[in-house]
């Protein structure tokens, strides 16, 4: 056993920044650079000031999971329609689902944990319901 990637991130100490959502902003907490890039894992927070837009888009993953810490937001996915998430709230989004955002409150805060690290976003014409 190696503590040689061993990880720890203080939530105060690691800012928020804009990333793949103009409309979100987003924590990195460590976990891909400790992993290789093998895992990604943020904190995504409703941007203050910005307007909300959504486009229907898949991404190349292996594992999604997006866990709400508070607030709320709704989604589209494909064949399920729409979902609203509340705080406690867990989904497994299953690689290449379809789906947009729908909405959100002011002060939504999800987990999301994704694998692989570098994932690619695929934008599409619309949710197949």
């Amino acid at each position: 056993m190696t503590s040689q990637n061993f990880t720890v991130t203080h939530a105060a100490d690691a800012p928020f920044q804009r990333g793949l959502r103009s409309f979100f902003e987003y924590r990195d907490l460590g976990i891909q650079q400790a992993t290789g890039g093998r895992v990604n894992a943020h904190v995504i927070r409703a941007a203050a000031g910005t307007d909300f837009s959504s486009q229907a888009h898949f991404h190349t993953t292996n594992f999604q999971l997006v866990y709400v810490l508070k607030g709320w937001i709704e989604f589209e996915y494909e064949g399920q329609g729409i979902v609203r998430l509340e705080a406690g709230s867990c989904v497994y989004q299953p690689p290449e689902i379809r789906h947009r955002e729908v909405g959100h409150s002011e002060d939504v805060e999800m987990l999301e944990v994704v694998m692989p690290g570098d994932f690619k976003t695929q934008e599409v014409p619309s949710v197949q319901v």
